[in-house]
């Protein structure tokens, strides 16, 4: 299934990005690069799916 999330790239003063979303608070993750820190997006939102699921929560 594709999910469209807004997403935040925020550059990290070390170096590399956090991501966060608006829509999903629980949705952090971070690379060095923008392409590595998006590729990490896909895990991270797969953890935060699984969490509403567990949690008996609808995705808002």
């Amino acid at each position: 299934m594709d999910y469209r999330v807004p997403l935040l790239l925020t550059p990290q003063a070390t170096g590399g990005y956090t991501v966060t979303s608006p829509l999903l608070p629980e949705l952090v993750t971070e690379g060095n690069s923008v392409s590595e820190a998006l590729e990490n997006v896909k895990d991270a939102l797969a953890a935060v799916i699984e969490l509403y699921e567990d949690l008996g929560r609808s995705l808002p």
